[in-house]
């Protein structure tokens, strides 16, 4: 193993145990698992045009430590053909609304109830627009169950066995992997 895969190793295996995690991979999935919390749920069955890849950094990236939010688990996979994806977000902030987190599926519930389910913290957002879109072909995304977070108003939210999507949009720096975007619509309706 070279020098720079065996520091990916060690800087994964080291936020593991910042997050008072432990690391595995199984069948090619990076699992974080947390002695305080545990996640519930799993990674999903893939979606048609979803295809399984080695992406250590992108799954490190859209990990959070028990109490942070993000994903509980993770795995990364290869977009191979057009899939849909939906996010609800707040119009006050309109730079969120191409942001980093999105759903196979779009959002049954009302917004206390959406917010549990997503562990979206009231200071983060105050989501008000749902968003639908494709994401491009050829886009590495990470999906995984939701971690538990806390709140700065005190507020917290355990561990969530629903699935999260990962998409690593930077529009400051022009990266955007979406397309064939509906126009946003009030939510909830």
């Amino acid at each position: 193993m070279g020098g720079l895969g065996r520091t990916r190793l060690i800087g994964i295996f080291l936020i593991g145990l910042a997050g008072c995690a432990e690391l595995a991979v199984i069948d090619g999935t990076l699992v974080f698992t947390s002695a305080d919390t545990g996640c519930i749920g799993k990674v999903a069955t893939p979606a048609a045009g979803l295809e399984p890849v080695a992406d250590d950094r992108l799954v490190e990236i859209a990990y959070g430590a028990p109490g942070q939010g993000k994903l509980c688990t993770g795995q990364a996979f290869m977009v191979s053909a057009p899939l849909t994806v939906y996010r609800v977000w707040d119009s006050g902030r309109p730079y969120s609304e191409y942001g980093n987190w999105w759903t196979f599926a779009a959002p049954a519930a009302g917004l206390e109830q959406y917010r549990e389910l997503e562990a979206i913290c009231p200071e983060w957002s105050a989501p008000d627009r749902l968003s639908v879109c494709q994401i491009k072909v050829g886009t590495r995304i990470a999906v995984g169950p939701g971690q538990s977070v806390q709140c700065a108003d005190g507020s917290n939210y355990p561990p969530a066995a629903a699935n999260q999507i990962y998409i690593p949009n930077d529009a400051a720096k022009g990266k955007m992997y979406l397309e064939h975007c509906a126009p946003a619509v009030p939510w909830p309706q």
